[in-house]
């Protein structure tokens, strides 16, 4: 009988870790680690803390720039999940040097961020220029719709809040009427004081709502957009606009990044609140422009070439890059079409599982939408027709028993 040494899955091992030797080069926690402590300059971080002789001391910004910056490289967005992974995983632990930040220190770190992050991406940025890393001849750009943490039902131009703010102040005054009215004319019981509580409520409500519009009216201004059109605002968040996504109408920003051909680093990322990505070519393009200039390469992407699909078309943005004499290959909607690499484009497309109808003999109801094969119209005329039947017979029926049971009760009094 064959033996083997034995195992057992919940035995502990204490061992000596170095944090050090858990980042192995050539991995991305090593170079992030590496980046951080001597390329990254975070004496800009130093501003916010204010506890030079009193005060706790704080995390160290490279601590937490390393926590969050290798979890969202891991898919990792949830401050309360950061916190967890450094007490729990080791490669955290090691970036970390075992200090375990709470939740609330990691979401006010990066919520607090603001013009700081912008100047560490330029730093990486002058680091792979500085490696070669960046082609600077040809860039893409796309992007994708970030919801926010906002109700796309506070969102309207001035003229919606405006009939928002009417509609509600109509409602108080009906429920203010219809209370003055019930005191007037009766005493109220306890079944009464129910619905005089939700009634209160419901007041309370509207009023506060309508309060919020008319302060929004009073202090906001009308949202312009770039056709000199009044577009949506949202009261929550101001800088958001109401996008329309694969999962329907969502209120967020749209999120664009430019990147380079050569080996894919990212040179612009920015969130726009814009409606549409029609007008985010020209600033997108710009926003390249800047953070190379910023570095010391002023000029050096002049002549480059960007690329960007067919969401980024529009005659404005093409006007704004001939204007510049930008080099831009923007897709169109209708290219495809006009391509003839893409006539076999739907070859290897999984066929549809649906039936064919045939084309001769259908008949459209326009008031039910239904569609009727030959042959099953009368099948359903003779469904209704029996459904008719069956409830007259009902009704019959019922005003039968109706009609015994009145002369049943009219007989017992004369019984008697």
């Amino acid at each position: 009988m064959a033996r083997y040494r034995h195992y057992d899955p919940q035995q502990t091992k204490m061992i000596a870790v170095s944090y050090a030797r858990q980042l192995l080069p050539g991995t991305f926690e090593h170079a992030l680690s590496y980046l951080i402590d001597n390329e990254i300059d975070l004496g800009r971080f130093a501003e916010r803390f204010k506890n030079d002789e009193t005060g706790a001391p704080a995390y160290d910004p490279a601590v937490l720039l390393k926590v969050v910056l290798f979890a969202y490289s891991r898919g990792i967005t949830s401050s309360r999940t950061m916190a967890r992974a450094c007490a729990e995983n080791v490669q955290f632990i090691a970036l970390a040097c075992d200090q375990q930040p709470h939740f609330t220190t990691l979401a006010h770190f990066v919520a607090t961020l603001g013009k700081e992050v912008e100047a560490v991406f330029r730093d990486v940025l002058m680091v792979c220029n500085a490696q070669g890393l960046i082609g600077k001849t040809m860039f893409a750009i796309d992007g994708c719709k970030l919801p926010s943490n906002a109700s796309k039902e506070w969102s309207g131009t001035r003229a919606d809040f405006e009939r928002k703010a009417a509609k509600m102040e109509r409602a108080v005054a009906h429920l203010v009427k219809a209370h003055a009215e019930q005191d007037a004319s009766e005493a109220l019981d306890p079944s009464q004081d129910k619905q005089r509580e939700h009634e209160e409520r419901t007041l309370a409500t509207l009023r506060k709502n309508a309060g919020k519009l008319r302060s929004a009216l009073a202090t906001t201004s009308e949202r312009m957009g770039a056709q000199g059109k009044p577009i949506k605002r949202n009261l929550t968040d101001a800088e958001s606009a109401t996008l329309k996504s694969g999962h329907g109408v969502v209120q967020g920003y749209i999120g664009v990044a430019a990147v380079d051909g050569a080996h894919q680093v990212i040179v612009e990322a920015q969130a726009h609140g814009t409606p549409q990505e029609h007008d985010l070519l020209k600033p997108v393009i710009d926003g390249v422009r800047q953070h190379f200039k910023a570095i010391g390469e002023d000029g050096a992407v002049d002549a480059a070439a960007y690329l960007a699909d067919a969401g980024y078309h529009s005659e404005r943005g093409l006007k704004a890059l001939a204007a510049e004499g930008i080099d831009g290959y923007i897709a169109d909607g209708t290219m495809r079409k006009r391509d003839p690499r893409y006539a076999k484009a739907n070859v290897h497309k999984r066929p549809s599982k649906g039936k064919d109808l045939p084309a001769q003999g259908l008949q459209l109801r326009s008031r039910t939408r239904h569609l009727y094969l030959p042959g099953q119209q009368d099948a359903q005329a003779q469904q209704r027709q029996r459904h008719h039947q069956r409830s007259q017979c009902d009704r019959v029926q019922g005003h039968r028993r109706h009609l015994r049971g009145v002369s049943a009760a009219q007989s017992v009094p004369a019984q008697a």
